[in-house]
Parts: C-alpha cells; sequence; structure tokens
C-alpha cells in the first residue's frame, strides 16, 4: 500500500513538472497572444508596430484596443491587457498603484514623439496661436477649443502642460480625432485638438485627405514660433511635443517585453519614422569611405 501510494506521489510530481514545462514551451517573446491598449491618438503608430512584429514573428498574434488613456491604464493594472501605450506623465498615486498592483518597478520604454496640434479649417484666416491665447481660451466660457473626448490623451497632456487637471479647463467635445477635423468648419472660430499622429502618416491617402481639410497652427511662445515638424519635435522645442512610452505588467521576457524591445530597435524605429513621428531612440550611422 506505501508503495502504491508514493508511485502515485511520484507520478503526480512529473505531471505537474511536466504541465509546467509545456506552459513554459507555450510561453515566448516569438510565439503566443497578447492585447494591446493605446488611445485613438496612438492607435496608428501602435497598429503600424504590431504588424511589423506579428510580419517578424508569424506565430504572434496581437490584438490593438482602442480605448481613452486612463482606462488603458487601469486596463493594465486590472490585467485585461499586456500592454498599455501611454504619453502623460503619471502622478505619485498611478505610480504607486501600479507598482503595488502590478507587482514591478515602473519602467517606461520611451518609443516615440508625437505632439498635441492645434487647427483650424484651411480657409480660416488665422495663421498662429499664442500660449497665452490657449491659456486663456481653456479658461473662457465660450468653450472655443475642442477636443476629441474627455479622459483623452490630447486633454491629459494639454492639462499637464498648462499645470491644470482636465476638470478646471473649459472645452468643447466632438467625440473622435477624425470627427473633430471633419466637422471643426460648422463651428466659426473654434480651435481643434488633436494627436498628430492622427494625420502623420506621409503616404497614406486616409491621412492625406485629413492634412488637406485643415491648417496646423504654429504655437507662439516667448515672441518665438515654432512647428510639429521633425525639427520641431526631434529637439523638444514644440512647446505640446510629447515622449509616447509603453507600460507592461508582464514581469519576464515573453511577448510584451519582446514587443517592446523590437519597438525600440532600429526596425522599429524605422517603422515609428515612417509613421511621420520623431522616433525616440533611433541614431544616424556614419559610414566612412576610404
Amino acid at each position: 500500500m506505501k508503495n502504491s501510494i508514493k508511485s502515485l506521489f511520484i507520478l503526480s510530481v512529473l505531471f505537474i513538472v511536466g504541465c509546467s514545462k509545456k506552459t513554459e514551451s507555450k510561453v515566448s517573446y516569438n510565439k503566443g497572444e497578447m492585447t494591446i491598449s493605446t488611445d485613438e491618438s496612438f492607435k496608428s503608430v501602435t497598429e503600424a508596430l504590431v504588424e511589423g512584429y506579428m510580419i517578424s514573428y508569424p506565430e504572434t498574434k496581437i490584438k490593438v484596443v482602442t480605448n481613452k488613456e486612463d482606462l488603458g491604464f487601469l486596463d493594465l493594472l486590472n490585467d485585461k491587457v499586456r500592454i498599455s501605450v501611454m504619453s502623460k506623465e503619471l502622478s505619485p498615486e498611478e505610480i504607486k498603484a501600479y507598482e503595488d498592483k502590478v507587482d514591478l518597478k515602473i519602467i517606461p520604454a520611451k518609443f516615440a514623439a508625437d505632439a498635441v496640434v492645434f487647427f483650424v479649417p484651411k480657409d480660416s484666416e488665422k495663421s498662429s496661436i499664442t500660449m497665452e491665447e490657449i491659456t486663456a481660451g481653456l479658461q473662457s466660457d465660450e468653450k472655443n477649443f475642442v477636443f476629441d473626448g474627455t479622459n483623452s490623451s490630447n486633454l491629459n497632456f494639454v492639462a499637464q502642460k498648462l499645470k491644470k487637471q482636465p476638470k478646471d479647463l473649459k472645452f468643447s467635445i466632438i467625440p473622435g480625432s477624425i470627427n473633430v477635423i471633419e466637422e471643426l468648419n460648422k463651428y466659426p472660430n473654434k480651435i481643434g485638438v488633436i494627436g498628430l499622429n492622427t494625420i502623420s502618416r506621409p503616404y497614406d491617402k486616409e491621412a492625406q485627405k485629413l492634412r488637406d481639410m485643415i491648417k496646423i497652427l504654429p504655437v507662439v511662445n516667448n515672441g518665438k514660433s515654432y512647428s510639429p515638424d521633425f525639427n520641431g519635435l526631434s529637439e523638444m522645442k514644440y512647446p505640446f511635443t510629447r515622449v509616447l512610452y509603453f507600460l507592461t505588467n508582464e514581469g519576464n521576457f515573453n511577448i510584451a517585453n519582446g514587443f517592446i524591445r523590437y519597438s525600440c530597435t532600429q526596425l522599429g524605429q524605422m517603422i515609428v519614422e515612417k509613421e511621420g513621428l520623431q522616433p525616440y531612440n533611433i541614431y544616424k550611422r556614419e559610414v566612412q569611405m576610404r
């Protein structure tokens, strides 16, 4: 009887070990499935990086879900997604919530410089906007600035830049960045506010169509004018330049961290550049001919 129990125990242990090894073998950076949450403003660059990763690793399947930045962060904490794409600077309370819930030290993986842009319809006479106009306008009951939604990354970032809480700003809403572009001409004297990545893809026909409908306003700060172009982003001189980064709740090197590493390597950074954004980690190579 004792021998039978002993044999059963050994078989049980071997079965558990075998299952563990089998499970571990299924988890890898080059195979498996995961979900990424991204704000609508960063959706294009996120999907481009995901497509590149799945082409490089055909046994991976990555789903991109669109959610407001704050809600995507909560989904990350609650293990509903493996990666959240972020732009805002987290508060001490949010950092503590992440480190307590995820049980990891927070390490933002920065991969691109994007921007929040202010625009008017193409036929508008307005040609620039000052920081003072932005600050005063977002305190005015006229609500002349039109955002793509509450809790959006664009609203969060502008509020942080002005050292305000989003609830303290006065603004109008047209849900969805594309809708803001397409409908702004119905509202004279209004100024649209969207993320650059919505219109940044240089060779995309839809992005080109949207760009043709609007005039992006350079931002004047301390008497100098800055545009959200490559120079303005690479040197961080455009006042509303923002850095996009990934947060993950994965503590080992599996598909999430594999994707993050890919996005920050030269290949991933080339995809970022093709999206019309400023790569964060890319470097120029100098070749000396002799």
